[in-house]
């Protein structure tokens, strides 16, 4: 039996039947890699959330609202439209405007995460973009991490905002809040957050014993061209 049959037979599904959902594999995947966020601990509780946009149809699954991964089902998803009109599920998640934001202004990204992660966040407190200590951060796109100015929570600011910092780049700290990464695929939107937080955790360690060495922008520009054809680890 499949993975993801023994999910939905934990998780029985009442109201709309599998086979007349929207998104079907949006869902499975939001659903998979949910969990997996959970137990790697890049996210906890009901704090951070996930997307993936289908540009065919033009759909956008997103995590809902308040919901804790434990009482998750696949029917509790939300689906909204380009404008954020919810189309099937619960209400969507508080940061909605942050996902729409990034679709429609960025045709190379298909899936987001956004999270509360120890050590990227840690550094957003600081309002610091996240340097080159690590040539592993070229899987963001570029030299650094910035970090997107601060705005409450779930506004039109804090969307702008960090439009703003994804500029070229698949990663994006937010100040006094968390991270943003996003991708072609949601494998790679999450190795993507990964490679951050881990970095985020090699900058925070080493600036509490010195002064950390930053790769030049020579080696960086060198090391996001060799990105392009390796950084990408899922297809």
């Amino acid at each position: 039996m499949n993975k993801m049959l023994l999910i939905i037979l934990k998780k029985p599904l009442t109201g709309l039947l599998k086979d007349r959902m929207l998104l079907i594999k949006e869902r499975e995947d939001l659903y998979s890699y949910y969990q997996k966020i959970l137990n790697t601990g890049l996210t906890n509780g009901t704090s951070g959330n996930i997307s993936i946009i289908n540009k065919i149809e033009k759909l956008i699954a997103i995590s809902p609202s308040g919901v804790r991964f434990d009482e998750l089902r696949l029917d509790d998803i939300s689906i909204v439209d380009l404008n954020g009109q919810l189309i099937e599920g619960l209400k969507p998640s508080s940061e909605l405007q942050m996902h729409l934001m990034v679709y429609n202004n960025r045709s190379d990204i298909e899936a987001i995460i956004h999270a509360h992660t120890i050590y990227a966040t840690t550094v957003a407190c600081l309002g610091e973009d996240l340097p080159a200590i690590n040539y592993m951060i070229a899987v963001a796109g570029g030299k650094n991490v910035r970090c997107a100015n601060y705005a409450t929570f779930g506004t039109m600011d804090l969307a702008k905002n960090v439009l703003k910092a994804l500029k070229g780049r698949k990663a994006a700290l937010l100040a006094n809040h968390g991270l943003i990464a996003g991708a072609e695929n949601i494998q790679n939107a999450v190795y993507i957050a990964e490679q951050i937080e881990y970095i985020s955790e090699l900058y925070v360690k080493a600036k509490s014993i010195g002064d950390p060495i930053i790769l030049s922008d020579e080696e960086m520009e060198k090391m996001v061209e060799l990105f392009k054809n390796y950084g990408q680890v899922y297809k």
